[in-house]
């Protein structure tokens, strides 16, 4: 079921030149704020040299800003701009009117059943916030993505 839902999710075409890694990036800093690099990278099950590249390109573009971490002078935050803020928003408005347009396309019943699962599903994405690393998966055993 979860394999199904997180489908529909890839399947929504909001129109968006952003690469889903670089989306999800952003929307992670609008949400947890300035981070590391380090720390996106390993969010976004990237390497440290892909995630510095993707950084680069989104301060190219306007969408992002770095600065020295307050705590260690060594290292860089990466946080949101004004304009990367609006296109997480942006980004969100469109998404939410694609699934709008979705579920209008489900009977009485579906939606019903819909509307009561939306707590279980935001605790989902709060618990899927909170989890550092990202809870992977084998098989059928759930564990931890280790650090080394």
């Amino acid at each position: 079921m979860l394999d199904a839902l997180l489908s529909v999710g890839r399947r929504i075409d909001i129109g968006s030149s952003l690469s889903r890694t670089a989306a999800y990036t952003l929307a992670t800093l609008d949400a947890l704020g300035p981070s590391r690099v380090t720390d996106l990278a390993e969010r976004e099950a990237v390497s440290q040299p892909a995630m510095t590249g993707l950084v680069q390109r989104l301060q190219a573009s306007g969408h992002v800003r770095r600065d020295a971490d307050p705590a260690d002078g060594r290292s860089v935050l990466v946080g949101l701009t004004d304009a990367g803020r609006a296109l997480v928003a942006e980004r969100r408005l469109a998404y939410a009117d694609a699934v709008a347009r979705l579920v209008d396309r489900l009977d009485a019943d579906e939606q019903q059943a819909l509307q009561q699962a939306l707590p279980a599903l935001r605790r989902l994405t709060e618990l899927a916030y909170e989890v550092q690393p990202m809870v992977t998966t084998t098989r059928s055993t759930h564990h931890r993505k280790e650090s080394a």
